[in-house]
C-alpha cells in the first residue's frame, strides 16, 4: 500500500540508510549513486559491489568509472576540496561479483553487511543482447538468486529493488501488463521452462567444449548460438531478455516474505534534467540510428516511422526507483510490486519525431558534422584505400578492419530490430499510482522552495525539444567520439 509521499519524504527516507548497490559502474548505477549523494548527503553508506580482485582495485574502479565521471560535476563543485573526503566517507567499494554465492565476499565482511544493510539495489546485468548463454545466465539468473539469498540474511533489511527490463515481455503486441513471471512460465504456448535444466545444459555444453578442446572463438560462437536458440524456443527474441525473465522468476519464487520491487524500464535514454542534461554512456537502440546518421552509414532510418518507440530518460528511471523504495519499504509478506518505467501508454513518441529531429539537427549543425566525418572517417579511409592500391594490397587487412568499424552501426541496427519494430505498449497503471501519490503532495510551490525533484512522468516531456536540444547533442558529444 502506497502511503503519503512527497519529495521531502523521499529525501528523508534515505537519511542514515546503508545501501548495497550492484551495477554501479553502469549508466543507471552512476545516475543512482550521484542522485542519492546529492539529495541526501546524510545517507550512512553506499556499499558498491565491484568486479575486482581486491579492495584496492575495487576502489580504483570506483574512482575512474563512477565518481570520476562528468556526471559528478555538481557534487564536486558543491564539496570543492572536500569532495574526495566526502566520497571516502560515504562510498565503500566491495570487491565481489553477483555470479558467486555470497557475492564472492569474505565471511567476516558478509557478517558485517548482514547486520548493516537496509536496502539492496540489484542493477548488475549483462545487457549484450546476444551474450554467451553461460555468461548471461551467470549474471542475470544466478546473480538474481545470489542477491536474493544475501538480502534474506540481512537482519534489518527494508527492501530489495531489482532492475529488470520492460522487454522481458518478448515481442508481444497490444498492452503488456505489469505482472510478475511465475516460475517455469514461457511465451511459447505448450512449453515449460525448467531453470535447473537450463543450468545443467550449460554445464554439459561446457564439459563437451572442454573435452573437444575447441578454440576460444568456437566456444564463444557455440555458447552464443545456444543462448539464442534456447531463448527463441521459449518465445524470447534474444538471450538478454530471456535470462532477465528467468532472473525475475527466481526472485519471485525465492523471496519468501522479503519486500521486493521490480522496475522494468523500457529504452533508457540520456538525462533530461539533472544533474547533466544529455549525459549518457553506452549505445542504446535509438542511439544506433542517430550515430549511423551522424557517421553517414545510414541515409534513412531502418524502422517503421509510424511505430511508437518507448523511451524514458535515465534520471526519470532513477527518480522512479527512489520513490518506489520509499513507498514500499518494510512491506513484509506483500506481493512483489512491478513497475513499468515507460512512456508508450502515457505519452508516446513515434520514430517519425526522432527522425525529423535528427535530420533537422544535422542540417542546422553541418560544419561540426562534416568536419568530424572528414577527419575521423572519410579522409583516413580514402588515404588507406589509395595506398592499398599503390602497394598491391599491402594494407588490405587494415583497410578491411577500418571499413568494418565504419559499418558497425549497420550491425547495431540489425541487432536492435526486435525493439525498433516492437508493436506493444507497456501498461503503467502501477507506476501511475506511484506518480499520483507523490504528485498530489509535491506541487510547484515545494519545488520552488528548493525541494528535490523526483518527477518521472513522461507527460512532462516535449519529445521534439528533448530529442533536438538534449538527447541528440548528447549522443554526438558522449557517444560519437
Amino acid at each position: 500500500m502506497i502511503g503519503e509521499l512527497d519529495s521531502d519524504v523521499v529525501v528523508r527516507y534515505f537519511r542514515g540508510k546503508s545501501i548495497l548497490i550492484t551495477g554501479s559502474t553502469g549508466f543507471l548505477g552512476k545516475v543512482l549513486v550521484e542522485k542519492i549523494l546529492r539529495v541526501q548527503p546524510d545517507v550512512k553508506k553506499l556499499f558498491l559491489l565491484i568486479r575486482a580482485t581486491d579492495a584496492e582495485s575495487a576502489k580504483q574502479r570506483v574512482k575512474t568509472e563512477v565518481t570520476g565521471r562528468e556526471i559528478f560535476k555538481i557534487l564536486k563543485e558543491k564539496h570543492g576540496n572536500g569532495f574526495e573526503g566526502f566520497i571516502q566517507e560515504k562510498i565503500c567499494p566491495l570487491p565481489g561479483d553477483v555470479i558467486y554465492e555470497n557475492l564472492g565476499l569474505a565471511p567476516a565482511k558478509l557478517r558485517e553487511l548482514w547486520k548493516e544493510i537496509d536496502i539492496v539495489v540489484n542493477g548488475a546485468a549483462t545487457t549484450n543482447f546476444y551474450e554467451r548463454y553461460d555468461v548471461a545466465f551467470d549474471t542475470n539468473v544466478m546473480g538474481a538468486k545470489h542477491i536474493c539469498e544475501f538480502a534474506k540474511r540481512c537482519s534489518k533489511l527494508k527492501m530489495l529493488l531489482h532492475v529488470s527490463t520492460a522487454y522481458v515481455a518478448g515481442e508481444q503486441e497490444g498492452i503488456v501488463l505489469e505482472k510478475p513471471f511465475h516460475l517455469g512460465e514461457t511465451l511459447t504456448e505448450g512449453t515449460q521452462l525448467d531453470i535447473e535444466s537450463e543450468l545443467n545444459l550449460i554445464k554439459e555444453t561446457r564439459r563437451e567444449l572442454k573435452a573437444n578442446r575447441s578454440s576460444e572463438k568456437a566456444d564463444r560462437r557455440i555458447m552464443k548460438e545456444l543462448g539464442l536458440n534456447r531463448a527463441r524456443a521459449f518465445g524470447w527474441p534474444n538471450t538478454y531478455v530471456f535470462t532477465k525473465a528467468m532472473g525475475e522468476m527466481l526472485l519471485g519464487h525465492l523471496r519468501g516474505d522479503l519486500p521486493v520491487v521490480i522496475v522494468r524500464p523500457s529504452i533508457i535514454t540520456s538525462i533530461l534534467n539533472e544533474p547533466l542534461p544529455g549525459w549518457m554512456e553506452g549505445i542504446r537502440t535509438i542511439d544506433s540510428f542517430i550515430i549511423g546518421y551522424a557517421k553517414q552509414a545510414l541515409s534513412i532510418f531502418l524502422v517503421d516511422l509510424d511505430l511508437i518507440m518507448d523511451v524514458i530518460p535515465g534520471d526519470m528511471v532513477v527518480n522512479g526507483m527512489m520513490v518506489a523504495m520509499a513507498a514500499h519499504s518494510e512491506e513484509q509478506g506483500q506481493q512483489q510490486s512491478i513497475y513499468h518505467l515507460t512512456s508508450s501508454v502515457r505519452h508516446p513518441a513515434s520514430y517519425a519525431v526522432l527522425a525529423e529531429c535528427v535530420h533537422r539537427y544535422f542540417l542546422h549543425n553541418p560544419l561540426r558534422f562534416r568536419a568530424y566525418m572528414a577527419v575521423k572517417f572519410r579522409l583516413p579511409l580514402e588515404i588507406l584505400r589509395l595506398l592499398n592500391i599503390a602497394l598491391c594490397g599491402a594494407f588490405s587487412r587494415r583497410y578491411d578492419e577500418l571499413s568494418r568499424k565504419y559499418r558497425y552501426v549497420m550491425h547495431i541496427a540489425e541487432l536492435y530490430a526486435p525493439y525498433s519494430l516492437f508493436r506493444g505498449c507497456f501498461d503503467d497503471s502501477n507506476t501511475e499510482r506511484l506518480r499520483a501519490a507523490i504528485a498530489s503532495n509535491d506541487g510547484q510551490d515545494k519545488r520552488s522552495r528548493g525541494y528535490e525533484d523526483f518527477g518521472f512522468d513522461p507527460k512532462c516531456i516535449d519529445w521534439d525539444d528533448y530529442f533536438y536540444r538534449v538527447h541528440i547533442p548528447g549522443v554526438v558529444k558522449y557517444l560519437c567520439d
